[in-house]
């Protein structure tokens, strides 16, 4: 074990524990996405404030908390299970940040880009996925659901190794946890679907 097999995870779950969607409605002077909607700071809440462009920023400031450490690994040509676990330090920091006491996001779009640096052809086809069921059934919790579920089934198709669909799958199941109030509300028929407006 090199000093890179601890530094890169660590390094990778401090960027994902910075909360994008709080930075961003801090220095725009908008409203704390945490008041908003499921409370979780992410972009869909930061949409809800009325700025589309910050929702863009956090959208992508998101991803690349995932996407960076991953191609960084990549880089420095780090052993497969250094590369899983800094794939997975990034996905854990932005759900369980250490800043903002352990209350993070739903990790949509920083798994988004884990999945991207690891394989890109494994990202575009989730991404697939979720455009696929966000257009045809209009709920966007639904659509990363079933993309999640999907990941790993994908990542075997693909030829990835154990190692990586091990942590492929990780990452969905606890992608698919932290969907558990949408998923009751998809049950109830009270979950929002896209596009609808508020009292809808």
């Amino acid at each position: 074990m090199t000093w890179l097999d601890l530094a890169l995870p660590l390094c990778a779950y401090l960027l994902g524990s910075v909360a994008t969607a709080i930075v961003v409605t801090r220095l725009l002077g908008l409203p704390d996405p945490r008041t908003m909607g499921s409370g979780n700071p992410g972009a869909t809440n930061v949409l809800r404030t009325g700025s589309k462009g910050a929702a863009f920023i956090t959208l992508l400031g998101d991803m690349l908390k995932g996407l960076l450490p991953v191609v960084m690994a990549r880089l420095l040509e780090v052993g497969e299970l250094t590369l899983m676990a800094t794939a997975l330090a990034a996905f854990l920091g932005h759900i369980y940040p250490v800043f903002f006491q352990f209350r993070g996001g739903k990790g949509v779009a920083t798994a988004l880009g884990v999945l991207l640096g690891l394989a890109p052809w494994l990202g575009l086809a989730v991404l697939g996925v979720w455009l696929l069921v966000a257009a045809t059934l209009r709920y966007s919790s639904l659509a990363a659901l079933i993309a999640a579920a999907t990941a790993p089934v994908i990542a075997w198709g693909l030829g990835l190794g154990t190692t990586a669909i091990t942590g492929v799958a990780f990452m969905s199941a606890l992608l698919i946890a932290r969907h558990r109030s949408n998923i009751q509300r998809l049950l109830a028929g009270t979950e929002s679907r896209i596009g609808a407006k508020k009292g809808a």
